[in-house]
């Protein structure tokens, strides 16, 4: 209902990331405390559009074809082609996004090629918190 007005969809991100911020800051206190060379992920689709981004250390962007990312969003969330594109037309472009990114992970082909991009990546940031 919120996506196709734009004061309540701002009611509702006013209401709900506050609370998931501080309920992300929780999670990574509580996990550095209980490994100081951990790695702590958080998924979010509209990090950079919030400024959240700066939040973090790191930042790591999932990219795929357009129209995977449609026919994913749409599988995913049960909603129709339209609906994913006007979900799609609030947020940055993936190639603005870019700018922000410290890394990629391109997931447009075979499960195994992300996996390996994962893996490799997973080793690098291994190194920066030794």
């Amino acid at each position: 209902l919120v996506f196709g007005d734009p004061e309540r969809l701002a009611l509702l991100n006013s209401l709900v990331h506050p609370a998931v911020i501080a309920r992300e800051e929780e999670w990574m206190r509580e996990t550095e405390s209980a490994d100081p060379g951990g790695i702590a992920v958080v998924e979010a689709a509209i990090l950079i559009e919030t400024g959240s981004h700066r939040r973090f250390q790191k930042l790591v962007l999932a990219i795929c074809t357009p129209e995977q990312q449609i026919e994913r969003a749409m599988k995913r969330d049960g909603l129709s082609r339209e609906e994913v594109l006007h979900r799609l037309e609030r947020q940055m472009p993936l190639e603005e996004k870019r700018k922000f990114t410290d890394y990629v992970i391109d997931t447009s082909g075979a499960k195994a090629a992300t996996l390996e991009q994962v893996r490799r990546l997973y080793e690098e940031l291994r190194r920066l918190t030794v």
